[in-house]
């Protein structure tokens, strides 16, 4: 996402012990196997290792994979406030579900709750839902890829995006999809030193039979010598180390965490619609939408395998 201050992450340090034995010591019984080798990673039937698979199945959000970030401020005068909540994110089965292909999605719902206050006193009208794999799993290199469903409503702004541990814009950012409202179009970017914010990096892709509120597959082939986006399978903007280095340095050989959230309004969306009332880049026709319980963000499945 087109940012600055957002993207603060934190460095995971991983401890790995050693057992060691003494040297001509006798055995006080018969000699340990050896233990048995790790199980390779399971495989897609194209015969990609699957490093990471979510498909929304259970009654909640599975947190040995996820955790829900709760925020006391935002940054881009982004109209909402993140909470950990069944009301903002939920998983839905069924019909509710709007056609998830195991008949279960996840659910990322806004709430007007005009006045909300945070512990540290920051007021807000919205609230709204973000989660993502950070200690829990991140990667260096790979294919991701979620199935989503977007809701119509200008200054909405749903994102699946890929983010370094560390110090941001050096971290790297990979932003997979995002979508300020608009459901002709959705765009793709990445972020680090020297082409961060309003990033030259970036593409929007035009739907040509369907649009972002229908159901799709967003993903990003992530190389160590390029990045290639599609929807539905379909190449939409193929960046190159090279075109990136035009502009700083290549922060993309380095292990990054997956998020899923739900902004609305602020500086990207309210660039793209121009409203600034009732708030910046969120109309009142949007308002009412969240209002009337209108606006859901559903995920089908999030994966992330490699060739």
């Amino acid at each position: 996402m087109p940012t600055c201050s957002r993207r603060t992450a934190f460095v995971v340090a991983i401890l790995t012990l050693a057992a060691c034995g003494r040297a001509g010591t006798a055995p006080a019984g018969p000699p340990r196997s050896s233990p048995p080798p790790e199980s390779p990673p399971p495989a897609t039937a194209d015969g990609d290792s699957v490093l990471f698979s979510d498909d929304f199945s259970g009654t909640a959000l599975d947190r040995d994979h996820w955790s829900v970030r709760i925020t006391g401020q935002t940054v881009n005068d982004e109209q909402q406030a993140y909470v950990d909540s069944d009301s903002t994110l939920y998983i839905a089965h069924g019909a509710d579900a709007e056609g998830a292909e195991d008949g279960a999605a996840l659910v990322l719902q806004p709430r007007y709750e005009p006045g909300f206050t945070t512990p540290q006193g920051n007021h807000f009208d919205f609230v709204s839902a973000r989660i993502d794999t950070r200690d829990k799993f991140e990667f260096e290199h790979g294919i991701a890829a979620a199935r989503m469903k977007l809701p119509a409503g200008a200054g909405l702004w749903p994102a699946f995006w890929i983010l370094g541990l560390g110090d941001w814009p050096a971290t790297g950012e990979i932003d997979v999809m995002e979508n300020v409202g608009d459901s002709s179009w959705v765009s793709s970017a990445m972020h680090g030193p020297g082409y961060s914010g309003d990033t030259p990096i970036v593409q929007r892709y035009a739907f040509a039979d369907s649009d972002a509120t229908a159901w799709h597959v967003y993903s990003v082939d992530w190389g160590p010598q390029e990045l290639v986006f599609r929807v539905d399978g379909k190449a939409t903007y193929t960046v190159t180390r090279s075109m990136v280095t035009r502009y700083g340095p290549w922060a993309f050989d380095n292990s990054k965490y997956l998020i899923l959230n739900l902004a609305l309004g602020g500086g990207y969306p309210g660039a793209v619609n121009g409203v600034t009332q009732p708030y910046h880049g969120l109309p009142a026709s949007t308002v009412q939408r969240i209002r009337d319980d209108r606006v859901r963000v559903l995920v089908d499945w999030v994966r992330v395998t490699r060739h």
